[in-house]
């Protein structure tokens, strides 16, 4: 009977564990859901198609080689698994599930640098580096820990990745958001290169983000919970990654109420995701309250890593993936030596000292800080090779007229992610005034390049008639600028010789600094804004000259600093005199 009752038992886990993979794998909607959420609606294509891609190419080079340097043989005394084509050959005795468990795995530690680098990373470029990270780094590192590697041998504990997923995922994205470079317009410097502001970029759909926060959370209960061969442990799993997560966010609720008048909806969303990094590595072997403490720590260190990519390395991170994953994944990684106790289901399975707090000493904590620092030091030195080879034959960036633009446009060919929508990206309006969005990174128009002068005052002008005698030579110029720069506008005007303008005072939409709402900690609010409208009828002066002269004396670096429209007119009639087209305009131009 009890032959059959372990039987039984062996066949339930091993469905669980394969029902624990599938809700892995559905983490990637999650992944691709924060990301879109947190970034802006021009790029939610492309974020899109790399979520679906790391996880398709990751399968791609899991079959060729990631599966066997994990899983295989120790070679080089636990370095690697030794490399084989069993999944095509060893029908009998090859294991499906685990091939397929640790795939979905492989595929969260690609897809966690995705988010850093988003908004201005070339699309072939981040198919490179997905797949050298599902071939080679993650591989041979998880080896290590999972794979009966030296780590392994050593008594280093990672239950389900804090080590070897999140925190090897958050040093690849921090690495590669840092030779990146940050978006355009996302630190304003002065003269000497120094950051003097950092401006936030707000998110287009924080619903979406936050479905996919649930989803995440839901499909780590199949992360953390699906290697539990026994029922107390797999409930203490579940209680530790419930716990763990929920005190993370209600900590962040209250420091950002504390810290910025307000609860911050985006931060207490990055929150819950660093209390389930956290909690990942050791919540097999920890309690209630030890739970409770290392969410409370990853709801603070959360926010800490932020300013901190924010306000001291200027890495510019979107959606906050180096603060959840690295930052916290480091934590959770530690939290082992600090929190590990027998009482724990999972304790005595995992056959590691008790930690710190628990009457345990340090020896638990020292082989936790000596697996991470082997860890920290191979993932930064593969990384940053993969990455110097890709930049410097490919190219890691998108140019600036593409970042711009959007990389839904100029990488897919997509006009919106949204088709059918009216869609209204802020960081693009021609209304706003200078504001933590439209930073474009220099003031200087004689410096600038030809596509931040076009994204500051764009040109929209009438196609020629294919008639020839409807096209006149007559234009007629309408610019949108705000009404400080008015007297330099109509200046400019007058020193080209156009000295008939119609002007009109009207109001735009858009955000303006100094009303106290905020986005993760930056000020940013919405009002109504004074513009003017000045209208010229050109002839013998060019048209061009006069797009440029306005150009030239509207920008200040900044999205929104103005726009021209250019007309074909048909006829001018003057009033007075009666003289029509060219000879109208000779006393008014």
């Amino acid at each position: 009977m009890e032959e059959i009752l372990s039987a039984i038992n062996s066949e339930v886990y091993g469905v669980w564990f394969l029902i624990g993979a599938a809700l892995v794998f559905w983490m990637q909607a999650g992944f691709a859901m924060c990301e879109a959420g947190f970034t802006r609606a021009k790029n939610a294509g492309n974020i899109i198609m790399k979520n679906l891609m790391d996880f398709c190419i990751g399968t791609v080079m899991w079959f060729i080689c990631g599966a066997s340097l994990m899983l295989g043989e120790n070679v080089l005394n636990g370095f690697a698994g030794g490399f084989s084509f069993d999944v095509f050959t060893d029908y009998g005795n090859f294991d499906y599930s685990a091939f397929v468990f640790n795939l979905v795995f492989c595929a969260t530690t690609a897809t966690i640098v995705s988010g850093s680098m988003a908004e201005r990373t070339k699309f072939s470029s981040y198919c490179i580096y997905s797949a050298v990270i599902s071939a080679i780094i993650y591989p041979i590192e998880a080896h290590w820990t999972w794979g009966g590697g030296f780590l392994a041998q050593w008594g280093f504990h990672d239950y389900a990745g804090s080590n070897c997923i999140h925190m090897v995922g958050g040093i690849c994205a921090m690495i590669g958001a840092w030779m990146l470079g940050p978006r355009i317009g996302k630190f304003e410097k002065d003269g000497s290169g120094k950051v003097t502001k950092v401006n936030a970029f707000p998110g287009h759909n924080l619903v979406i983000a936050a479905l996919g926060v649930f989803i995440l959370w839901l499909g780590w209960y199949g992360f953390n919970g699906a290697a539990a061969t026994d029922v107390p442990t797999l409930g203490s799993v579940f209680l530790t990654t419930t716990v763990a997560p929920a005190v993370a966010t209600v900590v962040c609720l209250i420091f950002t109420w504390i810290k910025y008048g307000k609860p911050d909806v985006s931060m207490c969303l990055n929150a819950s995701l660093a209390g389930l990094v956290a909690i990942t590595a050791p919540c097999d072997v920890t309690d209630c309250a030890g739970a409770a403490i290392i969410g409370a720590v990853a709801g603070l260190l959360v926010v800490f890593g932020v300013w901190f990519n924010d306000n001291i390395t200027h890495i510019d991170d979107p959606v906050g993936a180096v603060a959840v994953h690295m930052f916290n994944g480091i934590w959770g990684t530690l939290a082992v030596g600090l929190f590990a106790t027998e009482t724990a289901p999972g304790f005595a399975i995992a056959g590691i000292e008790e930690g710190l707090f628990y009457g345990g000493g340090i020896s638990q904590l020292i082989k936790q800080l000596g697996g991470m620092a082997v860890t920290i030091v191979w993932t930064v030195v593969t990384i940053f090779i993969a990455f110097m080879i890709i930049k410097k034959t490919v190219g890691l960036r998108v140019s600036e007229e593409e970042e711009i633009t959007g990389l839904d446009a100029t990488e897919h060919g997509l006009p919106s992610a949204y088709a059918g929508f009216a869609i209204m990206d802020i960081s693009n309006t021609m209304t706003m005034d200078v504001n933590e969005n439209t930073n474009l990174g220099s003031d200087n128009y004689d410096e600038a390049s030809e596509a931040k002068r076009n994204a500051a005052v764009p040109v929209i002008k009438e196609p020629e008639s294919p008639i020839a005698e409807m096209n006149t030579g007559i234009s007629k110029v309408v610019i949108i600028a705000k009404l400080s720069r008015y007297d330099a506008l109509r200046k400019a005007m007058n020193e080209l010789g156009v000295t008939g303008m119609t002007v009109t005072q009207v109001m735009g939409c858009g955000i303006q600094k100094g009303a106290g709402e905020r986005y993760r900690g930056v000020e940013i609010d919405a009002t109504l804004l004074p513009k003017v409208k000045l209208e010229v009828v050109v002839s013998a002066i060019p048209v061009d000259n006069v797009i440029e002269a306005a150009k030239k004396a509207l920008y200040t670096g900044h999205i929104g600093d103005g726009k021209i429209f250019v007309y074909n007119v048909q006829k001018v009639v003057k009033i007075r005199t009666g003289e029509e087209d060219y000879d109208a305009l000779q006393d008014v131009e």
